[in-house]
This record gives structure tokens, sequence and C-alpha cells, in this order.
């Protein structure tokens, strides 16, 4: 099927099934454009608690598909591929956050939402890139358990003067993993007027040499305060604020910083999902429930 063909049969099915596309940020292109919300993880989980439709296709990876079939139990949600999931949630085990509670009886858990259903319902509070430090900031705890991601438990504690403990030690986001010195010091040689926006997934000595360090929807919002950056985080980020400030020269640090699991969605994929109502993501309740503790108090806490 032609692109085109496959864009209005999309159109169709929508209408029929009363349903709606959700897609992140590191998106294709083309999945991007079809979108009917487009955010970061933050901004697609305070989208997902008031949508007016039966059915949500979620071009993200599995573990935003189950944010928002947490948050909205009674509609159905569909991940238009398996093949859509997250190393770095899948880093993180329920025995990790079990075993750190151990050691750290009276710390917080605070999850990063890259992180499973079954994680979530361990956490007292989930956060995102955008609100993390933010939100362990007003906790009273001055030691928090935090995972899965160790750059962004590095991030928050520069950032709250609070021990960030990292669970796992290892965790981290392959993407982001690959930006290095070498990177800045390239980027700056070859676009010296740019400014680095830097994601906070990124290593400790990279946000050390960032102008910001943001989430992709704070990249978003800084985006106007200059006239050309480099992005360190996934390459299709560059295509969103392409598209949203024309006017405006945006580079990315790295052509091969692509995400494998948010690549996994093509048009055809979205198509097949809202054709054949597939795949349909489903939580255990008793697992929902106490995920769903965690998320909402993020979004009250934001």
């Amino acid at each position: 099927m032609e692109k085109d063909k496959i864009i209005d049969e999309i159109e169709k099915l929508k209408e029929e099934r009363n349903a709606i596309i959700m897609a992140h940020n590191y998106q294709l292109p083309e999945v991007q454009d079809i979108a009917d919300f487009l955010g970061d993880s933050l901004e697609l989980a305070r989208k997902a608690v008031n949508v007016d439709a039966d059915v949500i296709v979620f071009a993200g990876v599995d573990f935003m598909a189950e944010t928002a079939k947490i948050l909205n139990p009674e509609k159905t949600v569909l991940l238009p591929t398996r093949r859509a999931t997250c190393a770095m949630a899948n880093m993180l085990t329920p025995e990790h956050i079990i075993e750190a509670r151990k050691r750290y009886p009276n710390a917080p858990v605070v999850l990063y939402v890259n992180s499973t259903a079954e994680c979530k319902a361990l956490a007292d509070v989930t956060v995102t890139s955008a609100n993390a430090a933010k939100i362990v900031g007003k906790l009273e705890s001055e030691v928090v358990i935090f995972g899965p991601d160790k750059n962004l438990a590095y991030y928050v504690a520069k950032q709250t003067g609070k021990t960030v403990i990292p669970v796992p030690e290892y965790g981290h986001c392959y993407v982001h993993k690959k930006f290095t010195v070498e990177d800045v010091e390239r980027a700056k040689r070859l676009y010296p007027n740019a400014k680095l926006m830097v994601h906070p997934e990124c290593e400790p000595e990279v946000q050390e040499r960032a102008d910001i360090i943001a989430s992709t929807g704070g990249m978003i919002k800084h985006a106007p305060e200059w006239k050309e950056w480099v992005v360190f985080t996934e390459r299709e980020m560059v295509y969103r604020l392409s598209k949203l400030y024309p006017d405006i020269k945006f580079h990315p640090a790295r052509e091969d910083a692509t995400c494998i699991g948010m690549k996994a969605i093509t048009l055809e994929d979205v198509y097949t999902a809202l054709h054949d109502m597939k795949y349909e993501i489903e939580v255990p309740e008793e697992i929902a429930e106490k995920a769903r503790e965690a998320i909402e108090r993020m979004l009250e806490m934001s």
C-alpha cells in the first residue's frame, strides 16, 4: 500500500474505532505526522488521563503503552508491534527494588517512568526526565532510591543535593550512552555558533559540557532562546524541533543515535494495529492499582 493510501486508511479506521494516536518525539517522522498527540513521557502521561476515545494506539515503547493502560483501564490500548520495547526499562527488576528497600528502609522509591508496570507497583512515586529533580526536591527524605537510569540519578542528585541511590547500579539508555566528550568537541568545531542541548540520560561528562540539560519537552521549550543547536538525544528529536521552529537550525549530535524500540513502529504497523486491533496491552489489576498510585502522585506533584 502506498504511503498516502495507508494514511487515508488510518484516518478512516480512527473514525470507525473512535481511536486516537499518541506518539513519542523519537518516532519516525511519518508516524509523528499522523499523531493526534505528540510529546515526551510526561506530556503523553498527562494527555492519557482525559482522552476522549475508546481506543488509544500508542506509538512509543511498551512501558509507555502500559502507563496509558494503567491510567485508562476502561479503554483499549494498542502497541503496534511487540518489538517496541525499552532496553533500559528491562534492566530494572522488582528484585532490585526489594533489595534496595532492605538496605535503605526509610528511603522512598522514585522510579523513572521508563520502567515496567511490575516495578512501578513497588514505587512511591514515578518521575520523568522533565520533572525528576522537581519531585525529588519536594520529598522530605534526604536519601532516595532511584531507578533505572544512573545518569538521570546523577542529574537529580546534582540538582537537589540529595543522596540518590541508583538501582540497578548500571542502568542506562544505550542511545544516550553513545554520546561522548569527543562528540561535544566535534559539535563545537563543526557548529561554532551553536549551543548544546543535552538529555539528562547522557553521561555526566557530557551533561557537564551542556548549555542546557533538558527532557525532550524541555528542549522544545528552550529552543527559541537561541538560533542554532546541537541536539544530544535520539536523532528524530531534530525532526520534531525543525518542524516546530523552521527558522532555527538543529543538528543531531550523532546520526547513529537511534532507538531500535522506537523505530520498530512503522506506518504499516499503526494501520495493522487499528485494522486488527492488536497488540492489546493488559496490566493485571493488582499491579495496575499500585502503579496507578505512583503515577498519579507524580501528576499531582508536577
